[in-house]
């Protein structure tokens, strides 16, 4: 396959589906992005183009990627290195919250592995499989859709709306994919590539059965302005849509 020129940025968003995920894809098309929607079933990634599509955004794809499969990352890589010769914007967006999740003392902790395997590893094999797309392009960026439950900060202040929410599997997680943050921006540092996490708030979708606060429009802002960063934007950060975030 000849690979495509061409000016517009090219954005890969996993579990583009539904949710944050299909918001920013939305998003991202808006803006004149070429966005390679990720699911990890590929017919409802087809759904979601095609809803995109009624919408007039055309140069939105659907692109099979499963983050806890280590051969549908690689051959999503393979696939956008074929066609494009590069990445411009990564969001690592696919996220699960599992039954069971809970206290430290008592959780199974099978639960935990599971969340952490979507989670952080997800985000983990992303960024392996698509850092060498990404060092091919003048601007990229790479955005870590993370969690106010992932702030050490507000886990451990009893004035924080969510300090009695703990679960260990998902707030570890996303402690974890905060880490993943910084020490990609260190490694990083002097290259085109800014990495942030964005902390998109209570919103309301599938992984909290719709019990959230925040629109997914809302939800979206954060990581949406992360990937369009100019280059004089920061690296190495979390924020929310109102601006930076305690670790």
């Amino acid at each position: 396959m000849s690979q495509l020129k061409t000016a517009k940025r090219i954005a890969l968003v996993t579990g583009g589906n539904k949710g944050i995920g299909f918001e920013l894809s939305r998003n991202l098309a808006g803006a004149g992005c070429i966005v390679l929607l990720g699911a990890r079933d590929a017919e409802r990634g087809k759904q979601a183009v095609h809803q995109l599509e009624l919408a007039g955004l055309t140069d939105v794809y659907p692109i099979e990627v499963d983050v806890t499969k280590h051969e549908t990352v690689r051959a999503a890589a393979q696939q956008i290195k074929s066609h494009y010769g590069r990445l411009d914007i990564l969001i690592n967006n696919a996220g699960i919250n599992v039954s069971g999740d809970g206290l430290a003392s008592a959780v199974d902790i099978e639960v935990v592995q599971r969340v952490f395997e979507t989670n952080f590893f997800g985000a983990l094999r992303g960024v392996q499989a698509m850092l060498p797309l990404l060092r091919h392009s003048t601007s990229g960026r790479i955005v870590n859709v993370s969690s106010g439950l992932g702030s050490l900060a507000l886990n451990s202040d009893p004035s924080s709306p969510s300090y009695n929410t703990k679960l260990i599997g998902y707030n570890g997680s996303k402690a974890a994919l905060n880490m993943l943050t910084v020490h990609l921006a260190y490694e990083l540092q002097g290259t085109s590539i800014k990495v942030n996490s964005a902390n998109p708030g209570f919103t309301k979708t599938d992984l909290n059965n719709n019990t959230g606060v925040e629109t997914v429009q809302d939800g979206a802002l954060a990581a949406t302005r992360l990937a369009l960063l100019d280059d004089a934007g920061p690296t190495g950060g979390s924020f929310s849509k109102e601006g930076p975030e305690l670790w």
